[in-house]
């Protein structure tokens, strides 16, 4: 466990440096860690550390694992994309959804969500670089997007912010033009919709989370560097 809390504790004490550069408190950036290929033994011991929020990016491997720690008070993200036959079970086991990016699985979840009495905070999912092996809408296709998204209800659902990823491997300056464009996108939705409770920009990871930071993210989505290689799986 020893080698798992020293890392833990080096990122937050970069995610709190971090965030006080940006002039924020250390609390206004929540770390998810992504426990995608790991098994539960590694969430357990990660969560003696006192690490609380971890993301999943496949249903199959998350909901299990969601089962085999209910006792521990954690909070489960999941980052996938959202297949409607995975709904239920998103609905009903996750807290927060970072991949939104079609009503179809906005309607899934709602109904879902509503008939189980559970709520998830959505993010909808932006491929700022339009790269096309990415998911995710278009910024150009945002606000058409919430337009349709804002003029129907959906119980269960909690519209909370945006979320994407930087190029792979992109220089500093590239990854924080990324981040500044969410940032912004994030802005003109509030402005231009009339968004409450629309502030989390999810956005970072491993290689790039202290840049994230920089641009305003408030939460980072690390898995290898904390975890080290991923598991068989």
């Amino acid at each position: 466990m020893s080698d798992l809390c020293e890392r833990y504790t080096h990122i937050m004490a970069r995610i709190e440096q971090a965030a006080r550069a940006s002039g924020r408190p250390a609390g206004a950036v929540r770390l998810v860690a992504v426990s995608k290929t790991h098994g539960v033994e590694a969430v357990e011991r990660l969560a003696a550390c006192g690490q609380r929020h971890f993301g999943e990016s496949r249903v199959q491997e998350g909901v299990p694992k969601i089962a085999a720690v209910a006792g521990a008070a954690l909070e489960w993200h999941f980052l996938g994309p959202v297949q409607r036959n995975k709904a239920r079970l998103i609905a009903r086991h996750f807290h927060w959804l970072h991949s939104l990016e079609g009503l179809d699985a906005a309607e899934a979840l709602s109904r879902h969500a509503h008939a189980a009495g559970t709520r998830l905070h959505v993010l909808i999912e932006v491929n700022v670089t339009a790269d096309a092996r990415k998911h995710g809408l278009a910024a150009a296709a945002l606000p058409a997007f919430l337009e349709a998204y804002c003029a129907r209800e959906w119980p269960g659902l909690v519209l909370s912010g945006l979320m994407t990823m930087a190029a792979h491997g992109a220089s500093e300056g590239a990854a924080r033009a990324t981040f500044a464009r969410l940032r912004g996108l994030a802005a003109d939705c509030r402005q231009g919709f009339g968004l409450t409770g629309f502030d989390e920009l999810s956005m970072g990871m491993s290689d790039d989370y202290p840049w994230a930071i920089a641009e305003g993210a408030t939460m980072v989505r690390v898995g290898r560097a904390l975890f080290g290689a991923r598991d068989a799986g």
